[in-house]
C-alpha cells in the first residue's frame, strides 16, 4: 500500500499532514539522513582547517562543492544511502560511504578516508538529533507558540475592563476582568519558555567512549578537546558535553522536553478554561458556513478546536515524559535503548503542533457575550460582601465577617436593594455607608494588572 495521507497510521503524518508537513524537514528519515551528511561533512571541513598534515593542501575551493552536498540533498540522495545501508546493514556508515562516493565523483580520492575519521556513529547521531530539534523549535514551533501568544496578548487587551464573576471551587468569587484572567496564561508560558530557551542544546563528539582515544591514537600532538568543543559548539552552534560515554547523556535533552511539556501543561490549562467559559456562555462562536458541529444535534456549534488542542497535547506529554525518564538512563558505556527511542523526538514535537494550530484556530473564532457575563455578575451581589466586610474591618466594625456571613449564607438570593438594605442597618457613619453602596459586582475586580 503506497504511504499517502489516507493509508499514514500515525494522524501526524496523516489526518493532520496539512499541519505538521514542515516538520518532515527536521525529523523525517530523509531529514535525519541529511543532518548526518551535514554533520559529517562540517567535521572535515573542520579538520582541513585545523589543519591535519594529510589535510593541508586540500583545495579550499572545493568547500563550497562539497557543502553542497548536504545543502542541495534531496529524496534521491537519501534513497542513495537507503540502497548503501541494505548492505552495510548500519545507517551511520552508509552514510559515510555515500559521501566517499559524492567526493569521488568530485575528484577528491587522496583526503577521503578523512571522512568519519576517528569517530563513532554517536558523534554523528548525537550532534545530528540536537541540532534537528534545534533548528525546529526555531524556525516552527517557536513561531506558532509566539502567534498564539501574540493573539492571547490582543484578546487581553481587548477583555481588560470586562468585569467577569470568578469562580473558585466552581463557586462565585470575587469578580475578576476577564483579560487578566487571559493575561494570567500569557505570563506563565512566557516565564516558562524563558527556562526552555536557556537549556543547552547538548552534544556528544568524543569516540567511541568519549576520551577521543583514536583521534590522540593518530595525532596526540594536537588538543583534541580544544578541536572538538571548537566544532561542537563554534561549527555546529551546539554545547558539546566533554565527559561522557559513547552516547550524549541527554540530561539537558530530559529538562528541554520537561520545559516543553509544562508549556503544554499551561496550554491544557488554557483550553479546558476556554472549554468553560464556552460552556457558560461567556463565548460564542464565529460560524463558518458549512460546518457541522452535531451529525444529530444542528443547533450545536462545539469548541471542539479547544478540545482538538488538549487531547493532542495529552499524548505529547506522554512522550515527552518517557524521553525525559528514559534517555539519561543507558548500562555502562551505553546500550542501544536511545537510538530507537531518539528517533521519535518529532513526535510529542508533531502533537504539540497540531495542539498549537487549533488553539489559534479557536481562540480567533471566540466572540465574546458581555450580556452573559453581565447577568451573571448581577446574579451574585452576594460577591459584595467580601469588600464590605473588609472596609467593615477597617473602621473596627465589630464581627463584620461574620454579619456578612449571616446576610449571604441563605438560600435566598442576594440582590443590589438586600445589600443596600443591610448596609442602612449598620452603625456606622454616612459616609462610611456612602462608600459601602457604591461597591458593585461590577467595580469590585482589585487592581489593573497589565
Amino acid at each position: 500500500m503506497e504511504l499517502t495521507e489516507l493509508t499514514a497510521i500515525s494522524p501526524i503524518d496523516g489526518r493532520y499532514r496539512r499541519v505538521t508537513k514542515n516538520l518532515g524537514s527536521y525529523f523525517s528519515e530523509a531529514a535525519l539522513i541529511q543532518y548526518r551528511v551535514r554533520v559529517e561533512i562540517e567535521y572535515f571541513i573542520s579538520l582541513c582547517e585545523l589543519p591535519l598534515p594529510q589535510l593541508k593542501n586540500f583545495d579550499k575551493s572545493l568547500y563550497n562543492s562539497i557543502r553542497d552536498i548536504y545543502r542541495n540533498f534531496n529524496n534521491n540522495d537519501a534513497l542513495a544511502v537507503k540502497e548503501i545501508e541494505k548492505t552495510t546493514n548500519h545507517d551511520v556508515k552508509a552514510v559515510e560511504y555515500f559521501i566517499k562516493d559524492k567526493f569521488t565523483a568530485l575528484g577528491i580520492n587522496e583526503q577521503k578516508e578523512f571522512v568519519h575519521f576517528g569517530l563513532t556513529s554517536q558523534d554523528i547521531n548525537n550532534t545530528s538529533v540536537p541540532l534537528s530539534l534545534k533548528e525546529a523549535l526555531e524556525d516552527v514551533y517557536y513561531p506558532m507558540l509566539n502567534e498564539a501568544l501574540s493573539i492571547l496578548k490582543t484578546k487581553a487587551q481587548e477583555w481588560k475592563n470586562i468585569p467577569m464573576l470568578a469562580k473558585t471551587h466552581g463557586q462565585p468569587a470575587s469578580p475578576t476582568k476577564l483579560g487578566k484572567e487571559f493575561f494570567v496564561f500569557i505570563e506563565r508560558i512566557e516565564k516558562q519558555l524563558e527556562q526552555v530557551k536557556a537549556v543547552p542544546f547538548s552534544a556528544k563528539f568524543g569516540g567511541a567512549t568519549g576520551n577521543l582515544n583514536a583521534h590522540h591514537v593518530a595525532y596526540p600532538e594536537y588538543n583534541w578537546i580544544d578541536f572538538a568543543n571548537n566544532f561542537v559548539n563554534n561549527s555546529l552552534g551546539l554545547d558539546r558535553s566533554q565527559t561522557t560515554t559513547q552516547i550524549e547523556h541527554y540530561d539537558n535533552l530530559a529538562a528541554l522536553f520537561d520545559g516543553l511539556k509544562r508549556i503544554n501543561n499551561i496550554i491544557i490549562d488554557l483550553d479546558r478554561d476556554v472549554w468553560t467559559y464556552v460552556s457558560m456562555d461567556y463565548f460564542k462562536q464565529k460560524i463558518k458556513e458549512g460546518e457541522i458541529g452535531s451529525s444529530a444535534m444542528p443547533h450545536k456549534v462545539n469548541p471542539i478546536d479547544f478540545e482538538n488542542s488538549e487531547g493532542n497535547l495529552g499524548i505529547a506529554n506522554a512522550i515527552f515524559e518517557h524521553l525525559s525518564a528514559k534517555l539519561p538512563i543507558s548500562r555502562l558505556q551505553r546500550d542501544l535503548t536511545d537510538s530507537t527511542v531518539l528517533r521519535n523526538v518529532g513526535v510529542p514535537i508533531g502533537h504539540t503542533v497540531i495542539s498549537l494550530a487549533s488553539l489559534i484556530k479557536g481562540l480567533n473564532k471566540l466572540l465574546i457575550n458581555e450580556a452573559k457575563i453581565k447577568e451573571d455578575l448581577e446574579n451574585n451581589w452576594a460577591v459584595a460582601a467580601e469588600a464590605i466586610q473588609t472596609v467593615l474591618r477597617r473602621e473596627g466594625y465589630p464581627k463584620p465577617y461574620e454579619a456578612l456571613k449571616e446576610l449571604t449564607r441563605t438560600n435566598e438570593k442576594i440582590t443590589a436593594n438586600s445589600i443596600a438594605n443591610f448596609i442602612d442597618t449598620l452603625n456606622v457613619n454616612e459616609t462610611v455607608k456612602a462608600e459601602l453602596k457604591k461597591i458593585t459586582p461590577y467595580n469590585y475586580t482589585g487592581v489593573n494588572l497589565f
